[in-house]
């Protein structure tokens, strides 16, 4: 016979649902998100501009900014042959916001996944959260374009070999890590009573805020 459960004692969720719920939500989310992403995700850009803008100077000339799409133009020259000899130009670059952003529909199907109360409130403030983090990605992209693009013009970078490492280990960790790990490590700061009625189903807790 199973053990009575304490009374003021959140039920325990069923994991099976929770994942399942988490598949469909992700799905319907993600094919809305694909129609208003260029929007939601450009407060993300003008992050990745001020942080460019700041961090490498050196590089940028300027950046322009539209709802789907982030051009970036360097002051990095490269020389080319060109068919009257060699020619010398400056390196433009470009990226979509909206690749980085993906992790806004995952966190969003956690919390309807896992029915979390106040749901507005914490998904503007997940959504608010998870900007810095694709703006990293956004910049790291960037960067990432800017060093390979210039690599064959010696000292046209002026950085350091452990500054040009540093953007590889950064353009990976904002790539390949990032854009995932965020939403579900968010999601997890907003929602612990889910996690703790799983991982200690005898305990009472907390009802939400």
């Amino acid at each position: 016979m199973a053990p009575a459960v304490a009374a003021g004692a959140r039920p325990v969720p069923s994991l099976r649902r929770f994942f399942l719920l988490g598949l469909v939500w992700l799905v319907v989310l993600t094919a809305g998100w694909i129609a208003v992403s260029p929007w939601t995700s450009y407060p993300s850009a003008m992050l990745a501009r001020i942080g460019l803008e700041a961090g490498a100077p050196y590089w940028i000339r300027a950046v322009r900014l539209s709802p789907d799409r982030m051009d970036v133009e360097t002051r990095l020259e490269v020389v080319t042959q060109g068919p009257a000899g060699k020619v010398r130009g400056e390196i433009d670059v470009s990226a979509k916001p909206g690749h980085y952003a993906y992790g806004l529909p995952v966190f969003l199907a956690l919390l309807l996944a896992a029915r979390s109360r106040a749901l507005v409130r914490r998904a503007l403030l997940g959504y608010l959260v998870l900007l810095p983090f694709q703006a990293f990605s956004l910049a790291f992209d960037l960067l990432k374009q800017m060093a390979m693009a210039a690599a064959g013009t010696p000292g046209t970078l002026g950085v350091s070999q452990w500054q040009l490492e540093g953007i590889a280990y950064g353009y990976q960790f904002g790539v390949l890590v990032l854009p995932t790990l965020a939403p579900v490590a968010v999601w997890l700061l907003l929602d612990r009573e889910f996690f703790q009625a799983i991982a200690a189903p005898w305990r009472p807790v907390a009802a939400r805020a």
